[in-house]
């Protein structure tokens, strides 16, 4: 499966086929799926902790590196997934809205070419 050809529906189906197999519903409650994202974002995160621009650089044209950035992002979409489809959520809608509301809080009049909080444009 590839981006270009594959729907978050069927993301969505693929983490519930292989969840309710192994019978896991009985513990993926909101708090711990939420707790889930927020754990795998951190592992993300601990590999590029503490290190330089130039020593991130290096990593991302590491082979073994980047196959261990694209488990921890696996395990962070994974969580994202299986909190949406266990609570109905549609996340390209989810999506659109909050673009939408980035939109009015980020125009590109004020906040092209800046990485400023929206309060501070």
């Amino acid at each position: 499966m590839a981006d270009a050809s594959t729907s978050v529906e069927e993301l969505k189906e693929k983490v519930r086929f292989f969840c309710e197999a192994r019978n896991w519903d009985k513990f993926h409650n909101p708090k711990d799926l939420a707790i889930g994202i927020s754990t795998e974002a951190n592992e993300l995160l601990d590999i590029f902790r503490f290190k330089s621009q130039k020593e991130v650089s290096q990593i991302m044209k590491d082979s073994k590196r980047r196959n261990d950035i694209g488990r921890e992002l696996a395990d962070v979409f994974y969580f994202v997934l299986r909190f949406a489809q266990l609570n109905g959520f549609d996340l390209s809608n989810e999506l659109d809205k909050k673009l939408m509301e980035n939109d009015k809080k980020y125009p590109v009049s004020k906040a092209k070419n800046s990485n400023k909080k929206y309060t501070e444009l």
